[in-house]
């Protein structure tokens, strides 16, 4: 298990935990992160990681990222 901030680009991704607060964790559900989902990292651009979450594109943050294990 790693970080998604450490994963390969252009990978499709299981999500294994989501880490952080209920509240971070709810949050993260509903933009459609779900542990066993699959995912797959886009690209970084900054401090910010782009992510195909089901057929949608999500930009996160890399500290929410951090806390995503895949």
């Amino acid at each position: 298990m790693l970080p998604l901030t450490l994963a390969q680009t252009d990978t499709e991704l299981t999500i294994r935990k989501i880490g952080g607060n209920p509240e971070l964790q709810q949050h993260m559900k509903s933009l459609g992160f779900n542990v066993g989902g699959n995912i797959t990292l886009i690209s970084r651009l900054g401090d910010n990681v782009i992510v195909k979450v089901k057929d949608s594109r999500v930009a996160i943050s890399a500290d929410m990222a951090q806390r995503i294990m895949v």
